[in-house]
């Protein structure tokens, strides 16, 4: 079983601003605002949600396929995704644009200004998977990027009969109620937080609970909390992994989902995978940036086994692993 992960290629650019924000803008002048502040850091740094879900996977030990589009400015990030053991022959370089590009500027009280540029990531319906030689022993994460070409591949994903896994994520409040139905209509997994199944929900004028049972296996993501898995009638409550330090959780949800992807890809109970995919998502809380974080399988198993207890499942992949 091959793992392919579609959504966006993106490059993160963080900076910081020393002071707050609040006491530049003057409330009686935001009809005429005009305000510019002068940071004290910048960071480039390698993000997307395509990006970090496969490298999450490649420390997992798999070696993802990504298929999404990118810029003429992709070369450094290509060579680093192949370094690390993805395999990057689906991501297709759009030579007159860059790489999808978000800049965030944070403020002492970590409030944030944010911009992002799609760019290369506007062609991705452009993008098909009909190509890839995909069958019923594959897994494919659709996670976000244009939404046309979210519901381009799911369409695609039903007619190959290919399992797959719904993560419409942030781009939910741009989808037209059509799109998300069409994700819906063949998901082996659809997987969301509290916001976004909300907003599902309104947009479809179904409750929630409705979506819940529209999948095999739903998950509902709860940041701190946890998280909750619905499957044939079961209810699974997964408590979250608590990080050793909390310096940046931005990522952290796709960290959650390629946990969640590789549990499913090699047949891990409901509660064991939900439990690996907390705990994927705390080693990335734990570092700032979203590909910045390091563990192995055999490394993950220990600390599992400290904070959730021992899974003999887990533990023999992780034997897998050591002896190569």
């Amino acid at each position: 079983m091959r793992i392919v992960v579609t959504g966006s290629l993106a490059y993160d650019y963080l900076m910081t601003f020393p002071g707050h924000f609040k006491d530049h803008i003057l409330p009686d002048k935001v009809h005429t605002l005009a305000v510019s502040f002068l940071v004290d850091s910048m960071r480039r740094m390698r993000g997307g949600v395509a990006g970090n879900i496969a490298y999450s996977l490649a420390l997992l030990g798999e070696r993802p396929l990504v298929v999404a589009t990118a810029g003429a400015d992709f070369g450094e990030y290509r060579a680093w995704m192949e370094a690390v053991g993805i395999d990057t022959s689906g991501v297709v370089e759009i030579p007159d644009e860059f790489t999808a590009s978000c800049f965030i500027n944070t403020d002492r009280a970590n409030n944030q200004i944010v911009a992002f540029y799609s760019g290369a990531m506007s062609r991705a319906k452009d993008l098909s998977l009909a190509t890839r030689g995909l069958t019923k022993d594959d897994l494919v994460i659709i996670s976000p990027t244009d939404p046309m070409a979210i519901a381009r591949y799911a369409g695609e994903c039903q007619k190959l009969g290919v399992p797959y896994i719904f993560d419409p994520g942030k781009q939910t409040p741009r989808l037209e109620a059509e799109q998300i139905l069409t994700g819906l209509a063949g998901a082996s997994v659809l997987i969301g937080n509290d916001y976004e199944f909300g907003m599902m929900a309104q947009k479809l004028g179904r409750t929630e609970g409705d979506l819940f049972a529209s999948a095999p296996v739903t998950v509902v993501t709860q940041g701190e909390r946890g998280s909750t898995i619905f499957s044939r009638g079961r209810t699974i409550e997964i408590p979250a992994a608590i990080p050793k330090e909390v310096r940046d959780p931005t990522g952290a949800g796709d960290a959650y989902l390629a946990g969640l992807a590789f549990g499913i890809r090699r047949a891990l109970p409901l509660e064991v995978a939900g439990r690996v995919a907390s705990l994927v998502a705390a080693y990335a809380i734990e570092q700032r940036g979203c590909q910045e974080h390091r563990f192995t399988l055999p490394g993950l198993e220990e600390r599992f086994r400290t904070v959730f207890g021992p899974s003999r499942e887990l533990q023999a992949l992780a034997g897998k692993a050591l002896t190569g």
